[in-house]
């Protein structure tokens, strides 16, 4: 009988001092939502259109990234944003087999010009950082990976074809599992995380209740039940399911006598 791990000490995060939680969250979500808007760009406006969005959108993210207390908090903001836009944009290439999105190659271009050699070399160290440990930003790094994983989710039940459901899904599926093979101790909780906030997707919203959305579903969940080393797919099943168990508890009405 395997042994699932059995909370592991959370490596800390050496970057917190820079950027605080709150900080990495939020540059988490600033990625997410300049990564949706230049790919409808892309898929949507003129090619004159596109690039004047996504030079607006670089001004945004520069004048955030240069909030920052200090040369390094500054780097390290503008790092964490263009992580955050590659790992987006890898996500998606795979997932839908691109093989470019012109609007993020022309806003990471913009973000990246201007910078002078002290700020790039800062900017380099600081990219390096993030994943010279598990716990380096790691708030930062559930934040995206929860959208990233949600939205493939989402994107995989909206098929309305059968095959394409099942491929993207199984390109999810791909994705958590390389995340196992490449955050070790944390890669496994960040698994858990998306099929608990799956679940309760399901139970909140009625989604993935019938047909292809139900099977594409079932199939990523039995996909990661069989490929998972069983020491992580104990844990994993068994901290989303405990996850829900919470959630449930605390929408019940008041006065539920059990």
């Amino acid at each position: 009988m395997s042994s699932a791990p059995a909370a592991p000490v959370i490596p800390a995060d050496s970057l917190s001092t820079l950027v605080v939680a709150d900080v990495q969250r939020q540059a988490a979500r600033m990625a997410q939502d300049a990564f949706g808007r230049v790919f409808r760009l892309t898929i949507e406006a003129t090619d004159e259109a596109r690039r004047s969005g996504a030079g607006e959108l670089s001004v945004a993210m520069h004048n955030w990234a240069r909030a920052g207390e200090g040369d390094e908090a500054r780097a390290l903001r503008l790092a964490l944003l263009l992580s955050g836009l590659d790992q987006w944009g890898l996500a998606w290439s795979q997932a839908f087999g691109l093989a470019a999105i012109p609007g993020l190659s022309e806003l990471v271009g913009e973000l990246r010009t201007g910078l002078d050699p002290q700020a790039e070399a800062r900017f380099l160290q600081q990219f390096e950082a993030l994943s010279a440990a598990e716990g380096n930003a790691i708030d930062f790094k559930v934040e995206l990976r929860r959208g990233i994983h949600l939205a493939l989710w989402h994107a995989s039940i909206a098929c309305e074809d059968r095959d394409e459901a099942l491929r993207v899904a199984g390109q999810l599926a791909s994705l958590l599992l390389v995340l196992v093979r490449e955050m070790p101790v944390l890669g496994w909780r960040l698994v858990a995380d998306a099929l608990a906030f799956i679940q309760i997707r399901c139970l909140s919203d009625g989604l993935a209740a019938e047909g292809v959305a139900q099977e594409a579903t079932q199939a990523l969940f039995a996909t990661l039940s069989r490929e998972l080393p069983a020491e992580h797919r104990d844990a994993v099943m068994a901290h989303a399911a405990q996850a829900v168990v919470a959630w449930q508890r605390s929408n019940r009405p008041s006065g539920t006598v059990h």
